[in-house]
């Protein structure tokens, strides 16, 4: 049976942590919904688990996103802010460590691959609302955040040499792009999913991802 009034304490919290604007509430509640949209297409999920687990997985970004250093990781540094507040609200013990890992796992470059159905979907979920159309508009609030150009860059490798750490940490947010991100990340995304369900949406989001770069492009370049 789930526990509602556990899950609305974890979302208060949630909302008083998170407050910059492509990792807000509004990002969880999506990547909620996604959960339980590719949770009904496999077996034996633990709602119990995934949940919590969707609820609280970003808990940590504001914090990484302050960090200047880039030493932060908000997928490991989530996981133990977790373990306080599920403790808190009475979690078994066993649903802690299974909640800490699918948020430990929900990240690239966390090192961390998910095992279980849980933190596989969750994975999932996370990264379909980074690509198609929200993806685009969380996008393009980043690069407004970070006052980035409309620029396309074409020796993109020269680029990531000088201006992303060795564990795919940017340097300078500011010299990032949209166009980066797409080809640098976005595009990688569909062929990283663990479900059958979330490929499907994964391929059709970035055609169409795809097609508006490829419009934009033009434009810029006053072919269109």
């Amino acid at each position: 049976m789930l526990n509602i009034e556990k899950h609305e304490k974890i979302m208060d919290i949630v909302k008083s942590e998170l407050s910059c604007s492509a990792h807000n509430m509004d990002h969880v509640l999506r990547v909620h919904s996604l959960c339980l949209e590719i949770g009904k297409h496999e077996k034996n999920v633990n709602l119990n688990v995934l949940i919590p687990a969707a609820l609280l997985h970003d808990i940590a970004r504001v914090i990484e996103s302050k960090d200047t250093t880039g030493k932060t990781d908000h997928a490991i540094l989530g996981s133990e802010m977790a373990e306080k507040i599920l403790k808190g609200l009475d979690y078994n013990d066993n649903d802690i460590e299974e909640i800490k890992h699918c948020i430990v796992a929900h990240r690239f470059r966390s090192g961390n691959e998910p095992r279980s159905i849980e933190a596989k979907i969750l994975f999932d979920a996370d990264k379909l609302d980074a690509i198609g159309a929200i993806g685009l508009a969380r996008c393009f609030m980043l690069s407004g955040q970070f006052g980035q150009r409309l620029e396309i860059i074409d020796d993109l490798d020269q680029y990531i040499k000088e201006n992303t750490t060795d564990n795919g940490r940017i340097k300078d947010v500011s010299k990032h792009t949209p166009f980066i991100e797409y080809e640098f990340k976005f595009k990688k995304i569909p062929k990283r999913l663990f479900t059958s369900s979330a490929k499907e949406i994964g391929n059709d989001r970035i055609k169409y991802m795809g097609r508006f770069f490829n419009r934009l492009t033009k434009e810029i370049k006053g072919i269109m």
